[in-house]
């Protein structure tokens, strides 16, 4: 069965992105996307994967968003491919002219649904005018491919819950991969670890107040944005306002990474009521206990005093729980291992695998 992938755009690599590589890697399939950043792919260890660019978007947003939306909504490999699976907030655009499929989804897009009065919050008058019409405009579009797609899975039970609240479908919950054999523990250095994209609903700015209080401490932040997303400004003040104890290291090598997994000290994750967070569960496959704030995916994936805390959102409760944590890192480190180990690659293979062949029938 030859299958095909159609993911957003591949610009700042996170959860989402190497999620696809995996499938892409594990059921030999095609990538379709739109912005293709090769060396983002080749620094996460992915050179081998078959992308196919659908063209640029513009890097203005909501153009961007729009532009995303119609490329796959025109584009047409249906005679190419036996099934087809989406991955972002603008790939099931393709899903009205490419079945059987299979859309994975990460959350609802955010600015129409949960996060709306947030996103609104954040913008000039003028800006949120035209925000508002956005959303006005695109969501029921949205939701109309949508209507084409033929299975939902979704990384978690707390998208579930958005799933059905907003787009009103059931959905198999299929926890993200983890291949928890590339990481290794090689000691509990003198650094705490924190990756994600530099986007304001990842907080990022909570754990630099807290490691600004922390001056015996020291913070490590991996991660990027993409031109032309909501993140620019944010990320420029968050680079701007850093403490002596405290750096942006941005994208880094799949190497790399694997390397500051191994030694840091306990990893930090702080992201506004995550829909899953599979870094919490890289960071657990080292071996590395987790200080995570008590929302969303990361109760699903953490457990409270024995693969690290879970805090409320604020500076406080997070110094106070990477003192704790820090005075003995290494006894959290078995119960780590054997959580993680819940989340591998094989385990969602297996799964994806049941969907497409077993449930195929179903879509015909």
């Amino acid at each position: 069965m030859k299958i095909a992938i159609f993911h957003d755009y591949f610009g700042a690599i996170g959860g989402g992105e190497k999620l696809v590589l995996m499938l892409a890697r594990y059921f030999d399939a095609d990538i379709i996307t739109t912005d293709l950043n090769l060396e983002s792919i080749k620094k996460m260890g992915y050179s081998e994967a078959h992308i196919i660019s659908l063209g640029k978007t513009s890097k203005v947003p909501p153009l961007k968003q729009i532009s995303a939306s119609f490329l796959f909504a025109t584009c047409d490999f249906s005679k190419k491919y036996d099934f087809f699976i989406f991955s972002g907030n603008w790939a099931y655009f393709a899903a009205k002219k490419h079945k059987p499929n299979l859309y994975y989804c990460h959350t609802p897009t955010r600015a129409f649904y949960d996060l709306y009065d947030t996103f609104l919050m954040r913008q000039p008058f003028i800006i949120s005018v035209f925000f508002r019409i956005w959303v006005n405009l695109h969501r029921p579009v949205s939701e109309y491919y949508i209507s084409h797609v033929c299975k939902i899975a979704t990384n978690s039970k707390n998208t579930l819950q958005r799933v059905r609240k907003y787009l009103h479908r059931d959905a198999e919950v299929i926890y993200p991969p983890v291949e928890t054999a590339k990481f290794s523990c090689k000691e509990y250095g003198d650094f705490w670890l924190s990756v994600n994209r530099l986007y304001p609903e990842k907080r990022v700015e909570l754990q630099i107040e807290a490691f600004r209080e922390m001056p015996e401490e020291k913070l490590f932040i991996v991660g990027g944005y993409s031109e032309g997303d909501h993140a620019k400004s944010y990320a420029k003040d968050v680079i701007n306002n850093l403490p002596e104890n405290v750096k942006v290291l941005g994208e880094v090598s799949e190497a790399e990474l694997l390397d500051l997994y191994s030694r840091c000290k306990g990893f930090i994750c702080t992201a506004m009521d995550e829909d899953f967070g599979m870094t919490p569960v890289e960071a657990m496959a080292s071996g590395k206990p987790v200080v995570a704030v008590n929302e969303g995916g990361f109760k699903e994936t953490v457990i409270d005093g024995k693969t690290g805390m879970l805090v409320d959102a604020d500076s406080r409760n997070i110094i106070q729980a990477v003192r704790a944590v820090s005075l003995r890192p290494e006894i959290y480190r078995d119960l780590c291992f054997n959580r993680a180990e819940e989340f591998d690659v094989f385990v969602f293979v297996e799964k994806i695998k049941n969907v497409i062949y077993n449930d195929f029938q179903t879509f015909n």
